[in-house]
């Protein structure tokens, strides 16, 4: 991937659609890569904008990302969270010192009616990210929850209830009014090569693909898409997927995925102990490419990044 005119497209979200990004900002040219990241799980919290999917992914791509854990600032510390206690209050959801810094910023910036577009530039500029990161849509979008008791926000499921909930029905608040940007519309149709990264069909790829006009605007594309199946063995490596893939009806298998992404995708990369559902895949219109999905380290991950943009270079894609 060497090529100043190729221009490559990911849709991402969590731990494994930042390790994807990482991966391929090791192989394609900073200017070239443009990722695509979830904003549903975005919320208010001590009255500042998170987004943790973007930061996940910023952070990653700066080379600044908890190794532990995927998510937050390497030796981050805790302190504002510690006087929080102090003060009577009990933090549910962890954010690091350096971490408020990201949040203080991108409110006070909104609040100044800058865009989401433009606040999340900025701030992965300021982190050196060479590649451009956007999100999904400028507007406020809520994944909800439906549990067989009540429905939840999604980090109220996710994070302080740990994912202890059945998942029977996901809906995404504020999806029919919003929409993609101009800057998501013209990356994707510019694309030479479109990635679906190994992150969870459901919350992380489903609401970007549920913005009006998003999931036409990658129909539409000239660029083949490739995705990478986040199921291992029938198991997510990270998060609940494999479990939201069973309550809400779906195959708990990287099939189980394909299907989702069936009329999207032309290529899918399948891990080697998936091999026995290529031909499953192949029926269902798509390219099955066999290797080892699991990433380790930033080596590992642009393995996985080439090999993906490898198999549409044998559509004849020019990448």
């Amino acid at each position: 991937m060497t090529e100043s005119n190729t221009r490559v497209v990911a849709l991402a979200g969590g731990v494994g659609g930042a390790k994807m990004a990482q991966g391929l900002a090791r192989v394609v040219p900073g200017d070239a890569l443009t990722v695509i990241g979830n904003t549903a799980d975005d919320f208010w919290h001590h009255g500042l904008r998170i987004c943790p999917d973007l930061d996940t992914v910023m952070y990653t791509l700066a080379g600044i990302a908890n190794p532990a854990t995927g998510w937050g600032i390497a030796n981050d510390t805790h302190h504002t969270l510690d006087a929080l206690t102090r003060y009577g209050e009990a933090p549910w959801f962890q954010v690091g010192d350096q971490d408020f810094a990201t949040h203080i910023l991108r409110s006070a910036r909104l609040r100044a009616d800058h865009s989401l577009t433009h606040v999340t530039a900025a701030l992965a500029a300021a982190l050196g990210v060479t590649a451009r990161l956007l999100p999904m849509t400028d507007d406020e979008v809520a994944t909800r929850v439906l549990t067989p008791t009540s429905e939840l926000d999604f980090q109220e499921y996710f994070v302080a209830r740990r994912q202890m909930d059945d998942v029977i029905g996901i809906s995404f608040a504020g999806i029919d009014q919003a929409c993609p940007t101009p800057e998501v519309l013209a990356a994707i149709a510019e694309a030479v090569a479109i990635v679906i990264c190994p992150s969870n069909p459901i919350v992380s790829i489903g609401p970007i693909l549920a913005v009006p006009g998003l999931r036409d605007a990658l129909a539409a594309a000239t660029a083949p898409v490739v995705a990478i199946s986040p199921i291992v063995g029938g198991r997510a490596l990270k998060g609940p997927a494999d479990r939201m893939l069973a309550t809400l009806g779906h195959e708990v298998s990287a099939l189980g995925v394909a299907r989702i992404l069936s009329g999207l995708v032309e290529v899918f990369v399948l891990d080697e102990a998936d091999a026995d559902l290529a031909a499953a895949v192949a029926a269902l219109g798509m390219r099955p490419v066999v290797t080892r999905t699991v990433m380790g380290d930033a080596t590992d991950r642009a393995r996985l990044a080439s090999e993906s943009l490898n198999a549409l270079g044998a559509l004849g894609a020019p990448v």
